[in-house]
């Protein structure tokens, strides 16, 4: 007589039964890899993502991209794979947005790589701007122009004030102010300041003047003469605050300017990048300062507050 273990062993209608039962769950690892590709993605682990399903990053505030350094990263994936996990946030139609690693996504499409590594993350539009423009300014691969641009979407997009945005991305408020009156610059010298031609501090120190035309002039002559920062300060101060005319019959002549009232002058101007005129007598006066938008006027409000 056959045992039950027997039975159930040669019985082909529980064999007929089990295979049933397994072609009702053909997707019992899929359903396994799903899970698995949660738990990593709520743990914040990195996942291996098809590059042809990653958009790039609307917000990305760089334009320019070195090729020659491109084709080196390109070089060191091919070889040892990408070191970093980029990070990415889910979009519609199963596909994701990158958020930051755009170099590394690059880079990755020309070693020929299918996969690169993500995290991901879901995050709103400002929270990935900012994280844009956090990554790129913590690795200071901006230029001064594309900083002063970010902090400017910052502010028009998302209606941030300046003080707002220095505690977002860790800068001085100042400092964001200076990078976004880099803007009032002719388009001409936008450029030359993007691509290292005039730099921050040339630039700052000429936006003190008054028209674009100035702007243009003063910095063709200090390109044109190599001249440092503090003598293209000194050129300007020169500009704005002109030697005084041969005097007229029975005119009195002016009384020499107090070198510590001149010097206080040309730090606020440094420190304000805008025309400031301090006028003087025996220790009493007043103290004007131009401003030419909103932006320069919250600058001088921040300066006073702090």
């Amino acid at each position: 007589m056959a045992t039950a273990t027997q039975e159930t062993k040669h019985d082909p209608k529980r064999r007929a039964l089990g295979k049933g039962l397994e072609s009702l769950l053909p997707a019992r690892p899929a359903v396994v890899g799903q899970i698995q590709a949660q738990a990593a993605e709520s743990a914040g682990k990195p996942m291996e993502i098809p590059l042809d399903q990653i958009d790039r990053n609307p917000f990305q505030t760089r334009s320019h991209f070195d090729e020659a350094q491109l084709n080196e990263l390109a070089q060191s994936i091919s070889a040892s794979g990408v070191v970093q996990p980029i990070v990415v946030k889910r979009v519609t139609s199963g596909r994701y947005q990158l958020i930051t690693g755009e170099r590394r996504w690059l880079a990755s499409q020309k070693a020929g790589k299918q996969t690169i590594p993500a995290v991901i993350r879901q995050v709103s539009d400002e929270q990935t701007l900012e994280m844009t423009i956090v990554e790129n300014l913590q690795r200071a691969d901006l230029n001064p122009i594309e900083q002063a641009h970010a902090f400017q979407r910052l502010s028009q997009e998302f209606q941030l004030t300046q003080e707002q945005i220095a505690i977002r991305t860790g800068k001085e408020r100042a400092s964001v102010g200076n990078f976004v009156r880099l803007l009032r610059l002719p388009e001409g010298l936008q450029k030359k300041v993007e691509t290292g031609e005039l730099s921050f501090g040339h630039a700052r120190a000429i936006l003190a003047l008054d028209t674009h035309e100035a702007m243009t002039q003063a910095a063709q002559k200090v390109m044109a003469l190599s001249l440092s920062v503090r003598q293209t300060e000194s050129y300007i101060q020169g500009l704005i605050n002109p030697e005084a005319k041969p005097l007229k019959k029975d005119e009195k002549p002016a009384q020499p300017e107090d070198p510590n009232v001149r010097e206080a002058q040309e730090q606020l101007q440094r420190r304000l990048g805008l025309k400031v005129r301090i006028e003087d007598k025996r220790g009493k006066g007043k103290v004007i300062i131009e401003y030419a938008n909103i932006e320069d006027f919250d600058a001088i409000l921040g300066a006073l507050a702090g």
